[in-house]
């Protein structure tokens, strides 16, 4: 989303939301919800800030999705300012990573974003999930990855041009390695495979490839020309095709139609091979794990209230993949400004995190057609990102 002291936190404060205890390691699937109280918007779409305290990170349980419940909250402060994947969860659904890029602080009588660079380590074996611990990264740490092996993770920091490389070992987790990049980062993901990786550079309209060997990653010097403002990024589970998120408005809505850049990874070197029309303002991006659909949350303006483009509630472009050919197929309306969007581990439902409406819309898969259940998972809070088990 468009425009960062950090809270302290114990590593025993960990709220409660329901019981029985339940450990998510053991309950899949599940997701982490990332919730941000500081940041909402006057009628003018002017940003409106609020003291930092507030701020939650969730656990839910999705043993059911038409009915999920969380079973876990952490007061662990998160932003909503960057794409809706700063973290994530690693493959055996033992450890999760939050990075924290933006903090608002007090300036004389007002108050202001100032970049942050924490990422906090959550065990997800503990019952309840509790912080680890909390690493240093770079400045404005963003979207993130934690590789298929589940031994590395990639962090964009948006504040200083570079990527971070944690190895991860359970709860250890430690910085490796930064990669220094031309320009601002907004995400990176990883191939199935483990061997490459592709770094989003929103400001510079383009997709980098990185080269991954061992604990070593290296800038490729490949860079692909995306749509305007790119924010984040997917991969089919085969590895032939990426998709990527074009915002169009540096963040925002504008009111124009923006689009999902298709990237052909099969290609020597890999290449740009289409653009799909999505909507105004695309954020976050899923990938079916059948790999026959993509889906978009699309803004659509809806924390703008008096703008010329503005609807009172946001909406899903869904992408039908067949090969190397992408279709827009469905726009399906949800809350008001959706950021993050997820497929379940087994692609039978699609959920959608509405910032503005406090809610989760439930999306339900059936082949390569997708409906509203018209249900609603409610949270105590605006959903700013989220992640699904594997």
């Amino acid at each position: 989303m468009p425009v960062t002291k950090a809270v302290g936190v114990s590593l025993g404060a960990v709220l409660l939301a329901c019981c029985p205890l339940l450990s998510p390691a053991h309950a899949k699937p599940f997701m982490i919800v990332g919730c941000d109280e500081k940041v909402s918007w006057d009628d003018d779409g002017k940003t409106v800030l609020a003291a930092p305290g507030k701020d939650t990170v969730l656990i839910v349980d999705l043993a059911d999705p038409e009915a999920p419940k969380i079973v876990a909250t952490l007061p662990l402060k998160n932003s909503v300012i960057g794409p809706p994947v700063n973290l994530d969860i690693d493959p055996s659904g033992s450890v999760a990573l939050v990075a924290d890029s933006v903090d608002v602080i007090k300036d004389g009588d007002a108050l202001k974003q100032v970049p942050d660079n924490k990422i906090y380590v959550i065990d997800l074996k503990a019952n309840p999930p509790k912080l680890a611990a909390t690493v240093t990264g770079g400045k404005q740490p963003s979207g993130l990855s934690i590789s298929p092996s589940g031994r590395m993770a990639l962090v964009a920091n948006r504040g200083d041009n570079s990527i971070s490389v944690l190895s991860i070992d359970g709860t250890d987790v430690k910085v490796t390695d930064t990669v220094a990049m031309p320009d601002s980062i907004a995400h990176v993901v990883f191939t199935p495979d483990g061997k490459r990786a592709l770094a989003v550079r929103f400001p510079a309209h383009k997709v980098s490839v990185l080269d991954i060997a061992g604990d070593k990653v290296t800038y490729s010097k490949i860079d692909l020309p995306t749509g305007q403002w790119p924010y984040n990024a997917v991969v089919t589970p085969d590895g032939k095709i990426a998709l990527t998120s074009d915002n169009g408005g540096a963040g925002s809505s504008d009111g124009s139609v923006d689009t999902t850049s298709v990237i052909d990874l099969e290609a020597d070197p890999p290449r740009i091979i289409d653009r799909v029309v999505v909507g105004d303002g695309p954020e976050g991006l899923a990938m079916s794990p059948k790999g026959d659909l993509a889906a978009a949350a699309i803004l659509r303006g809806s924390n703008m209230k008096k703008a010329f483009f503005h609807h009172p509630t946001g909406s899903v472009a869904v992408l039908k993949i067949d090969g190397k050919t992408v279709t827009r197929t469905q726009d399906i309306e949800v809350g008001g400004l959706p950021e993050a969007i997820m497929f379940t581990p087994d692609g039978r439902y699609i959920l959608v995190g509405n910032y503005l409406t406090e809610d989760f819309s439930i999306l339900k898969v059936d082949g390569t057609r997708v409906t509203d259940t018209g249900k609603r998972f409610k949270v105590p809070g605006h959903p700013a990102s989220a992640r699904m088990s594997r």
